[in-house]
């Protein structure tokens, strides 16, 4: 598709892709091989529910929260300069801090819907004074001298972004209060 798509047009191509590749850096680097000049992470699929009173399938639209920002920030840090193509940042980013957090990990770009559906388009204003405040008070002087400083290649502990980090954190995971779950009355 992208090959087809690039034969006949000559503005910059971005694929949207999904988090559901069986080897997702694999399919970013041959996605680039063959001419994506930008590679969006990631699509949020749309998801519909079944209301089991009326035995219907009904539409479900969940905006992105905040944490769903982790997993292509993850992906950008890891993908950062691996591969030739722009990367562009979506899902969960709603704060100033959430974009800084995405250029530190090697985003070019961060797309957000939810927080302008939530807030409304003045809210970009907010969001742009206070990432240029953010920016003044940590000294950085351009968008270019955050961008993948804290990438996989260049943060101090690369391992971080690894599965083995999550083997390591679930280890020492102690649960706050042990409580027995509740009895479902559901089908009572």
């Amino acid at each position: 598709m992208l090959k087809a798509v690039k034969s006949v047009v000559t503005i910059p191509v971005a694929v949207k892709l999904s988090p559901y590749f069986t080897s997702l850096a694999n399919m970013a680097y041959r996605l680039t091989l063959e001419g994506a000049n930008g590679l969006v992470l990631f699509n949020r699929f749309y998801q519909p529910d079944i209301d089991v009173e009326a035995l219907e399938v009904r539409p479900n639209v969940l905006l992105s929260t905040p944490q769903d920002m982790r997993l292509p920030m993850r992906w950008i840090a890891i993908l950062y300069q691996r591969i030739a193509s722009d990367l562009a940042a979506t899902s969960g980013i709603h704060k100033a801090q959430d974009v800084v957090r995405m250029l530190m990990a090697g985003a070019n770009v961060t797309a957000i819907v939810s927080v302008l559906l939530r807030h409304g388009i003045d809210y970009l204003h907010i969001l742009e004074t206070d990432l240029r405040t953010w920016m003044e008070e940590n000294e950085y002087a351009s968008v270019q001298q955050l961008r993948g400083c804290m990438s996989q290649l260049r943060c101090p502990n690369p391992s971080e972004f690894e599965r083995v980090q999550y083997m390591k954190a679930i280890q020492t995971y102690r649960p706050t209060v042990a409580e027995a779950p509740e009895a479902s009355h559901f089908f009572s």
